[in-house]
């Protein structure tokens, strides 16, 4: 667990949402960078907010300067609800967002696997209720393209795949990057989890939001 976490509950739709507040320092909420709201993969296939690839997502952005939060879907860990087959996810997603955004704060949305998904659609939701709510960047890990509806998102977001993914094919990231001429950083010979190659995975999402 990054240092100076602070567990905390945000009110959700279906109820309660347990949430992790990772900051990069005691006093450094005010003087972030801003927001990154994560969010994790399946809550039927054992996903949480602690998963190690959202863990290395949220120790990237809080070395880089940024206030992260990760938090659990309806009925995962501590939070209220029972799973809604991505619909009510996506709800619990804005819900957090609107707990912990400042007015006018930078937002970055991030996502592995289902959580990328969740996180296309929040910042499609956020861009329709216009420029003021409008996330400032995504980065998706893996999103969960095929399985579920992708939105379209903008051109500067970050696709991290890896080329030997068995849950989520390459082929279908491509088919949904492909219309968007969206480009996609691809690791070689890496499965959906990125085991071994978490340390790359750092990298790559550092040196793109340094």
């Amino acid at each position: 667990m990054p240092p100076n976490t602070e567990r905390l509950v945000v009110a959700g739709p279906a109820g309660p949402l347990e949430c992790a507040v990772d900051a990069p320092g005691p006093h450094a909420s005010s003087a972030a960078r801003g927001l990154v709201v994560l969010c994790h993969p399946h809550p039927l296939h054992g996903g949480t907010m602690d998963n190690k690839v959202v863990m290395t997502l949220a120790r990237t952005f809080v070395q880089l300067g940024w206030r992260c939060v990760r938090f659990n879907f309806r009925g995962v860990g501590g939070s209220g609800g029972a799973w809604d087959e991505g619909r009510g996810e996506v709800d619990d997603a804005l819900a957090v967002i609107a707990a912990q955004r400042a007015p006018g704060q930078a937002l970055v949305l991030g996502g592995f696997s289902f959580g990328g998904y969740v996180a296309t659609q929040a910042a499609a939701r956020l861009a329709a209720a216009g420029d003021a709510t409008r996330a400032t960047r995504l980065v998706l890990v893996a999103p969960a393209a095929g399985n579920f509806a992708l939105a379209p998102v903008p051109a500067d977001t970050l696709v991290v795949h890896g080329e030997a993914d068995d849950v989520v094919p390459l082929a279908a990231v491509l088919d949904w990057a492909r219309p968007q001429a969206l480009p996609i950083t691809l690791v070689p010979g890496t499965g959906h989890f990125f085991h071994g190659q978490l340390t790359l995975l750092k990298q790559i999402v550092g040196a793109a939001f340094a």
